[in-house]
């Protein structure tokens, strides 16, 4: 282990989100976080002011900004598919002719999901599954064109990731395997989901990929290289991989060539948590074959990975590519439930060429109730030159945005209080993407499941 010297350690909070406000405290090496990607502009050096409250009681915004819901759990499917599916998840946008705009959404219904993605022939992969994905179509207005079922049949739908050649990943956040929960098939697989004609793409399971609880992917737009996060729930906590495709970089359906599956070693660190200062590097990083990625017997976690073992870490989540390096979450770590150590999130940066880790941001501990800090998870450049990142604590929800000073600002809060008075209930927010222009922020609200587009002077 190395660590550099040229990050220092930054705290930021935030105040005036209403009443006391809620805050985060954030350390980070902001210069390398966004080094090298599109982002890296002379913007994102502020916020955009305190939220107002939403007289909708929907979801607050700083002034100038406004909101438009595109889709709400419960409703008709434009399609006449059935409804508008629950857990609204991960999410990405892509180009369409015309000004259009593509929305690829995860629902990460499990066996008791309330709403099911309707199955569909020709996009099921396994009738009893109630997870999968709908499409949106919206017009330069973000006027809701179209909105279908993309894949159904799955289960868990937490995340996934875009790939350069314009489809979306959609990741299963589960193990169980056919006979389980009613399932007939084995899950715990990627899907590749067409955003324009989902027929182009079905419901095959890339299953060279592994077959484990997968939670967000990244795709390097060089090398072809699938970086896969693992939120695993018990211990041994989750890996870090890496999927070589035979056909790298090959278009719609090439992964399903195959390929290999490798999980990264980081020699001498067993777990990722016991690291905690801010600008720590790792060289020499190691991949190592994985044993079984079908996970036939023994989940590839619980795997013998032969001398040196492997790197695990509690809650890995978002995942996302920025200039030449890959970087991924650890929501948080505790050593209750098992974690040699305790912090309250981490973003990693993985620099292929260097094959060198370096930890480039650390959240919190010292923040308001309403925001523990312990829970970022998906995560998105932002055009303002900053990051995106949904919040999924306790309390009231947040999307909280980060500047490339280390500043970090509220810019939403969910409104959406679906307990009593006493007990509030908050859904978390998910999904956090960009339109291809940078004018829309799109989001979800977890439950009850909400899409959102934002508009605003982002560019300010």
């Amino acid at each position: 282990m190395t660590t550099t010297g040229r990050s220092a350690t930054r705290r930021q909070m935030l105040a005036g989100t209403g009443a006391l406000g809620a805050g985060i405290a954030f350390s980070g090496a902001l210069s390398e976080l966004f080094a090298g990607t599109a982002a890296a502009q002379g913007l994102g050096h502020t916020g955009y002011g305190p939220l107002v409250p939403d007289p909708k009681g929907l979801l607050d915004l700083p002034e100038g900004f406004r909101y438009r819901v595109l889709s709400r759990e419960g409703d008709r499917l434009r399609s006449g598919e059935g409804k508008v599916p629950s857990n609204h998840d991960g999410m990405s946008a892509f180009a369409g002719r015309e000004g259009r705009v593509h929305l690829v959404r995860n629902h990460e219904n499990r066996a008791d999901g309330k709403v099911p993605v309707p199955t569909i022939e020709g996009l099921t992969y396994d009738p009893a599954g109630k997870g999968g994905c709908t499409a949106l179509t919206l017009d330069s207005r973000n006027h809701v064109l179209s909105e279908r079922v993309a894949i159904a049949g799955t289960a868990v739908n937490c995340a996934g990731g875009p790939t350069p050649w314009g489809t979306w990943l959609t990741c299963e956040e589960t193990e169980d395997k056919a006979g389980t929960n009613g399932y007939t098939k084995d899950h715990g697989f990627i899907f590749e989901v067409d955003p324009v004609d989902p027929r182009r793409t079905g419901a095959v399971p890339l299953t060279a990929m592994g077959r484990f609880q997968h939670e967000a992917i990244a795709v390097d737009p060089r090398r072809g290289v699938v970086y896969e996060t693992e939120d695993a729930f018990e211990k041994p906590f989750g890996l870090f991989y890496r999927f070589l495709p035979k056909k790298p970089l090959g278009g719609r359906g090439s992964l399903r060539a195959g390929g290999r599956l490798q999980a990264m070693r980081v020699p001498g660190v067993p777990d990722l948590s016991t690291i905690q200062e801010i600008g720590a590097e790792f060289d020499d990083i190691e991949w190592v074959d994985v044993p079984d990625p079908q996970a036939a017997q023994t989940p590839i976690r619980f795997q013998d990975f032969g001398r040196g073992g492997i790197t695990h870490a509690q809650k890995l989540e978002g995942c996302y590519w920025g200039g030449r390096s890959v970087y991924f979450v650890s929501s948080f770590a505790r050593r209750s439930d098992g974690s040699t150590a305790d912090h309250y999130g981490q973003i990693w940066r993985y620099d292929p060429e260097r094959r060198r880790l370096t930890l480039v941001i650390v959240f919190g501990p010292d923040t308001d109730i309403q925001m523990p800090g312990e829970s970022p998870d998906n995560i998105c450049l932002a055009p303002s030159g900053g990051l995106m990142v949904c919040e999924d604590g306790n309390g009231a929800q947040h999307v909280y945005g980060v500047t490339r000073r280390g500043e970090v600002y509220a810019m939403a809060r969910g409104r959406q209080n679906i307990g009593t008075p006493a007990e509030p209930e908050w859904g978390e927010f998910a999904g956090v993407t960009f339109s291809p222009d940078g004018d829309t922020m799109y989001v979800n609200c977890y439950t009850p499941g909400t899409t959102f587009a934002v508009t605003g002077p982002w560019r300010r």
